[in-house]
């Protein structure tokens, strides 16, 4: 039997303070233990990107990393984007919008993926959006969607920075 560790993660501003194994996946931790069924597990290789999650800001493939490993990190995950229940955040509204999803299977990790790239690049053209998107995989949309939402995010970002 494996001995436990404790950890403390903030998860979406929430403080968790929990016993794992320290062989638990984050990916097991977030679904399993925390209820957090929007990273989802896809080919845990950390090819298809469906798990990515941010940690201290940065995507992050939690099914490549043990749950010890984010010890004190704050984490966010897509149920952590939209600042209330009642509002999307500006690159959720952004996929609906340009019908940039369509099983939903990948969405999440599309926009955890996308998230702080955004921050670090305001104004991507469209082969810098390929180039990052090529790291996760989706079966459904053919990806032209999905670029224009976020050429659709990044433009409004840059708008809402210019409004005094």
């Amino acid at each position: 039997m494996s001995q436990l560790v404790d950890i403390t993660i903030t998860i979406n501003g929430k403080t968790h303070s929990d016993s794992v194994e320290p062989r638990l996946l984050l990916s097991d931790y977030l679904r399993h233990g925390l209820g957090l069924t929007g990273t989802h597990v896809g080919c845990e290789h950390g090819v298809c990107g469906a798990c990515t999650v941010m940690v201290d800001g940065e995507a992050i493939r939690s099914c490549l990393l043990f749950a010890v490993q984010v010890d004190g990190c704050a984490l966010t995950t897509v149920e952590g984007l939209a600042p209330t229940g009642d509002e999307l955040h500006p690159l959720q509204a952004a996929f609906h919008e340009t019908h940039g999803l369509q099983c939903g299977f990948c969405t999440p990790g599309f926009l955890m993926t996308l998230v702080p790239f955004l921050d670090h690049n305001p104004d991507p053209d469209d082969d810098e959006i390929r180039a990052l998107l090529s790291g996760n995989l989706c079966r459904c949309t053919g990806y032209l969607k999905i670029i224009e939402a976020v050429k659709l995010a990044a433009t409004r970002r840059r708008e809402q920075r210019v409004k005094p």
